[in-house]
């Protein structure tokens, strides 16, 4: 099989713990690209957050993409279009905050480039830190929060999450898609967005077929590309639970999982062509 693309979670996937691309990760996909290989950055984090990492890998240059807000909005790197883009209403976002009030967690958005919250703890930090985005703490999240956000989170120890996404889940089914994207964060698009359904939208544009796609990732809200992509890869580090449902299982983001993909599936097979 010849893959044309390759999709990839950031955070435990690309990533090392310390956010960065490891030399050999980065080497294989700055080859895979040269053969015409697309490379599509997945994360749930906002564009913003996405940039430096597009920059390193050169995305310009290869007219490759960034799905970022989970799939919410598509971009394309060197043109900065749009080809898709998903939003939830204010009206929305206050639900989703008054919801969060009663079930005593934190909910916080993006508006600009910052995070928009009115109860700042150490879970809205920890998304300060992955984004490099401020936190803005608020004493109206209604009154702050008056233009369409990409998504809402609620953050909070995860054993309180869990059950807060059960509740929800069942609460907002058919209105939004409720996903968790680490064991503190539970995030809220519009309802059938999600990496998998963008990456369908992706490449229907792009003429490539389901089955020429890899896509890697770790965590839940990974699952639905992983299951949609003819190659869907979970990371050693992944879950038990998503490694069943993948079709491959690689190492780890510590030791060089993704660029052991491409190898295999990719550059082994363009030096057998060549």
């Amino acid at each position: 099989m010849k893959y044309k693309m390759i999709v990839l979670d950031l955070d435990d996937t690309l990533l090392q713990d310390d956010g960065t691309i490891s030399v050999r990760n980065k080497q294989a996909l700055m080859e895979a690209q040269e053969a015409g290989v697309k490379v599509v950055l997945a994360s749930g984090r906002p564009t913003y957050a996405m940039r430096e990492l597009a920059e390193e890998l050169e995305l310009v240059r290869f007219g490759s993409y960034i799905l970022s807000f989970n799939g919410a909005k598509i971009i394309n790197w060197k043109s900065k279009e749009e080809p898709f883009s998903s939003t939830l209403t204010p009206q929305m976002a206050h639900t989703l905050y008054e919801l969060s009030v009663e079930e005593g967690v934190s909910a916080l958005t993006y508006v600009g480039d910052e995070i928009v919250t009115a109860s700042a703890n150490e879970y809205t930090m920890i998304e300060s830190n992955i984004t490099g985005m401020k936190v803005v703490e608020v004493s109206s999240f209604v009154e702050a929060v008056q233009v369409p956000v990409v998504k809402v989170l609620m953050v909070a120890d995860p054993d309180r999450l869990i059950e807060v996404e059960k509740k929800l889940k069942t609460k907002m089914a058919g209105q939004l898609n409720v996903m968790r994207s680490k064991p503190f964060f539970l995030e809220f698009t519009e309802d059938g967005v999600n990496k998998g359904t963008s990456l369908n939208h992706l490449i229907q544009q792009l003429g490539i077929e389901q089955s020429e796609v890899i896509a890697m990732g770790d965590g839940y809200n990974d699952v639905a590309m992983i299951e949609f992509a003819g190659l869907g890869v979970a990371m050693g580090n992944a879950p038990d639970e998503i490694k069943q449902l993948a079709d491959y299982v690689t190492d780890t983001n510590m030791n060089d999982g993704v660029a052991k993909v491409v190898e295999e599936f990719i550059l082994k097979n363009l030096a057998l062509t060549t």
